[in-house]
């Protein structure tokens, strides 16, 4: 009875002494802390735990949206994070020197002193990986790699052209772009043909649980002191060890080649080596290929997914789209990289749109000042405000590319708005738009996810017609948190969740060959 008596009493002393802390913490970080004055949710203001809670409920570029509306331009969104939301900020903070990736993004480390090109927050290790993969993801290897990608389009147009006999079945999109996606990849990183497009085999590849985690993670800085590597049991857990397994398959295969056989990923492992540890290698492997599997499939399949959501709804732009399409290629097989596929200006601009109204990457890529030891070194501005050492600052993409002051009735999808860049509103669009990011860290994979988005909509609009299906399963893809919100107007906007990439699902859609077409390329 006594040491119950004795817990008692020493819990209740305990809780005497936090609960003033705590307090104290929040007086503090109200009225006191350099971030105050700035505006922003009141429990935001308190704790880190508002971003972690919005990320964990896929919300958080929405949220941040809508926190923007409410409090303005610049707004406090943890005790020692700033989000912007203008061009001047996104270049001073994207395009500047004496700012590096947030600390937050080491909670993604693979295992202890193991960096891909995700979490080399260190500028110099950075700089060092981005030049050693430039090669891999130039316009040369894009060329070389484009019939490998030509490929796996067909098969995805012969599994269209299925759908379509003997009678039209309902596609999702989401499911059908996620599997040539992840395709490409394995070809595109490994040269391993992992056949999600006509096996089921390797299918749950394309989850995106652990990414959903590494969101909350994001938002959450002291994670990135214990770091996700301590327990690996975790990453098992999370990515699962079928997927693991898969992974540490296909790079045995592709290093049994040799350094010579194809100009792929894992063409530059030696040069990509960051330590002399051979099971360390090994994990370097793993973290640049898992970021590539990836950042490569996610991007592609939920770019190509808007599209053509966008265009099931948009008549008109449908319509002005295949006629670019077919008009400028006579014949499916001319239909390659080159002059004619650049100069289908609509077919950018319907990729563009979508990227603007369903980014890939929707959140706030976080940044801070560069540590450099000064005790006191030069103040930091961004958008003509000083920003105090340690303050964790970003601009959310979804935001600022629904930013009416940049893009009018940001809701609507008007391809229209990225084909004229001579007026001063036209630069306004090209300045704000930033899917990819910008600046020293900006996605090395933009010129591939264009020829792969471009190349997959021409061959598939030349092709086939396809309709929204006439169900319940047409309104997969709509946003139903704009309709719960009652925002009537905004409901035609394909749904992203955040999880720092974008999980999405739908369209679901109708297709057959268009008159006249003789599909047997494909077939």
């Amino acid at each position: 009875m006594w040491l119950l008596q004795m817990f008692i009493l020493a819990a209740t002393r305990a809780l005497y002494a936090v609960i003033p802390y705590f307090f104290a913490v929040c007086i503090y970080r109200l009225y006191f802390h350099p971030l105050s004055r700035y505006p922003g949710p009141l429990i935001a203001k308190l704790s880190d735990f508002y971003g972690a809670y919005y990320a964990s409920k896929t919300t958080l570029h929405i949220k941040t949206f809508q926190d923007h509306e409410k409090f303005g331009q610049v707004i406090r969104h943890g005790p020692n994070k700033l989000v912007f939301n203008s061009v001047n900020a996104l270049n001073d903070i994207y395009r500047n020197e004496l700012i590096t990736k947030s600390c937050a993004y080491l909670a993604s480390q693979r295992a202890p002193n193991t960096y891909d090109l995700f979490s080399s927050v260190d500028r110099h290790m950075h700089q060092r990986k981005r030049k050693l993969l430039g090669p891999v993801l130039n316009d040369r290897s894009m060329r070389a790699f484009e019939g490998v990608m030509m490929d796996q389009i067909d098969t995805f147009l012969a599994g269209l052209s299925s759908a379509c006999h003997p009678y039209s079945i309902p596609v999702n999109m989401t499911e059908r772009l996620s599997h040539l996606a992840m395709d490409i990849m394995g070809q595109f990183a490994f040269g391993y043909p992992l056949k999600l497009q006509t096996d089921a085999t390797y299918r749950f590849m394309t989850d995106t649980t652990a990414n959903l985690f590494l969101n909350v993670a994001l938002q959450l800085p002291f994670i990135s002191k214990v770091r996700l590597s301590n327990f690996r049991w975790l990453r098992s857990l999370l990515r699962g060890k079928s997927y693991l397994h898969i992974l540490q398959k296909m790079i045995k295969t592709r290093l049994a080649k040799g350094q010579n056989e194809k100009h792929n990923l894992l063409f530059l492992t030696d040069t990509l080596r960051v330590s002399d540890d051979e099971e360390t290698f090994i994990e370097e492997i793993e973290s640049e290929a898992t970021f590539f599997l990836t950042a490569g499939s996610d991007t592609m399949s939920a770019c190509v997914s808007a599209v053509f959501y966008y265009l099931s709804r948009n008549p008109e732009c449908y319509k002005r789209l295949i006629t670019e399409i077919r008009s400028t290629f006579p014949d499916s097989g001319e239909i390659k990289s080159g002059p004619r596929l650049a100069a289908c200006s609509y077919l950018r601009a319907c990729i563009n749109e979508a990227l603007r109204m369903s980014p890939p990457v929707p959140g706030t890529l976080w940044r801070q000042q560069v540590s450099g030891g000064d005790k006191n070194p030069s103040p930091l501005v961004i958008d003509g405000i000083a920003i105090p050492p340690g303050t964790h600052i970003g601009v959310n993409i979804y935001a600022l590319q629904h930013n009416e002051a940049y893009f009018p009735e940001p809701f609507t999808f008007k391809p229209e708005r990225f084909l004229g860049q001579s007026s001063p509103a036209e630069k306004l669009i090209k300045d704000a738009f930033a899917p990819f990011s910008l600046g020293a860290r900006r996605c090395m994979g933009k010129s591939m996810a264009y020829l792969e988005a471009s190349l997959i909509l021409a061959k598939t609009l030349w092709h086939f017609d396809f309709v929204q299906v006439p169900n319940s399963k047409g309104i997969v893809g709509e946003s139903t948190y704009w309709k719960e919100s009652g925002k009537v107007e905004r409901i035609d906007e394909y749904q992203i969740n955040d999880i720092f990439a974008a999980a999405h699902d739908g369209p679901c859609l109708i297709f057959k060959p268009r008159e006249g077409n003789i599909i047997m390329d494909v077939v």
